[in-house]
């Protein structure tokens, strides 16, 4: 009884080999577990990444600060070469003898151009007022010339009495005769000192408008008369 007894102990009946294969054959709900809790962390780990993709409002902002940045550099970069094509001194190699000038020589020589061009536009304007002024003066004496014409056309009877060239010349003759006389009579020819001296003390004597007027009406007053007693 006793053997019979230790072998039913020792050696496994039907129904523990059953469980026990019940129990091997359902191991594989446990790993079947395992598999769905690693996909579903792989997943997980997929939509991280795809949400990280997804720029943020900080990121959107410095992409757009660095776009703007970029244009106002651009703009800057094409003001200068402009710069550059423009004013004539800033075609010209810098003193270093370098191909590029700098950005501040381009600068400085644009500003000398522009005061160049600003003091030749005074000059111009200066020039242009003094011809107006020119044009305005030959636009009067063109108009007293036309006036003069015109009276003259007007009055062709005029011409008829014109006084002879003998007249002018007997006119000329006696103012001539009457300063010499009084010229001859102030004017000592000593020495070149009292020449000189007498000269210019008969000048501010005899030869003074108001002197010469009276002169020339008393004699013009004689040739009238000595044509009208003719």
């Amino acid at each position: 009884m006793n053997g019979i007894k230790g072998d039913s102990m020792s050696s496994p009946t039907a129904s523990q080999k059953f469980s026990f294969s019940r129990t091997s054959s359902t191991g594989s709900i446990p790993t079947a577990g395992c598999t769905s809790s690693a996909s579903s962390a792989q997943n997980t780990d997929d939509e991280d990444s795809e949400s990280s993709k997804v720029p943020t409002y900080k990121d959107r902002r410095r992409e757009a600060h660095t776009v703007a940045e970029q244009k106002r550099r651009d703009a800057i970069k094409k003001g200068y070469d402009e710069l550059q094509c423009i004013v004539p001194t800033c075609q010209q190699q810098d003193t270093l003898g370098s191909q590029k000038i700098s950005k501040a020589t381009v600068l400085q020589r644009s500003i000398d151009y522009m005061q160049f061009l600003s003091s030749q536009k005074k000059k111009q304007e200066e020039e242009l007022e003094s011809l107006r002024k020119e044009v305005m003066a030959l636009k009067i004496m063109k108009a007293n010339y036309e006036h003069i014409v015109k009276t003259h056309q007007s009055s062709p009877s005029l011409g008829q009495n014109q006084v002879s060239d003998e007249i002018k010349f007997q006119v000329f003759r006696n103012m001539m005769d009457s300063l010499f006389q009084s010229f001859n009579a102030s004017i000592s020819v000593a020495n070149f000192a009292e020449l000189s001296a007498c000269v210019f003390s008969w000048l501010e004597e005899y030869c003074k408008p108001q002197t010469l007027r009276e002169l020339v009406l008393g004699i013009l007053r004689q040739v009238n008369a000595t044509i009208n007693n003719q």
